[in-house]
């Protein structure tokens, strides 16, 4: 259960990249006060959280209904996962989230940022479903998805506190921190990939 759950903890930690999210976090609630900043950060990380709770839940009864088998999940989310990998390492993927939160903030009327861009996709993203999914159809039992629930929520809690301590953060370390992290995480999402598609190969073939 210990394995799971730092398995469970590390890919989620990597996939929703608290680090990463704090910096567009800070920049999308600049003109907020520190209280509608607090407020739109609890409202992000829950609704994120239902959301991958409930494709953590009923993931694989979905994937049941679509004639979909669990190792050809674990092929396809496995390649997904290594595009972001990619992405992290090269820094594609902050430029558009960057991007994203840019359009947001151009938008006047558009005040309350929890939902979108930061719950969905930034938070609970389809790169997260999957992972929750994968782990998921890779756990045994009630404990082992209670493991996984664990795990999800301790990432969303630190995504919480990264998201409340954004703006300080940004203060002290700046941009050049955050880069370097993200690089890391992105190394390490890349070999968690492949482990995912080679375990669906030996299970689609029998290996």
């Amino acid at each position: 259960m210990v394995e799971l759950f730092l398995s469970a903890f590390i890919t989620l930690f990597v996939i929703i990249d608290p680090p990463g999210c704090a910096p567009i976090y800070a920049g999308l609630t600049t003109g907020a006060s520190p209280a509608q900043r607090r407020s739109m950060a609890w409202r992000a990380c829950a609704i994120a959280f239902a959301i991958l709770l409930f494709f953590l839940l009923l993931g694989e009864p979905l994937l049941a209904a679509l004639h979909i088998q669990l190792d050809s999940f674990r092929i396809a989310g496995g390649l997904m996962l290594f595009l972001i990998a990619l992405d992290m390492v090269f820094e594609k993927r902050t430029q558009r989230r960057e991007k994203r939160a840019e359009q947001v903030m151009a938008t006047p009327e558009v005040e309350d940022v929890s939902v979108f861009p930061m719950a969905m996709p930034m938070l609970a993203g389809p790169g997260a479903i999957a992972s929750v999914m994968l782990l998921e159809s890779g756990a045994r039992g009630i404990e082992g998805s209670l493991v996984v629930i664990a795990a999800l929520v301790l990432v969303m809690l630190l995504t919480l506190l990264a998201l409340l301590a954004a703006a300080p953060l940004m203060r002290i370390f700046g941009a050049g921190v955050e880069a370097v992290i993200t690089r890391l995480l992105g190394v390490l999402l890349g070999a968690l990939a492949a482990q995912y598609v080679i375990d669906g190969l030996r299970g689609s073939f029998g290996v």
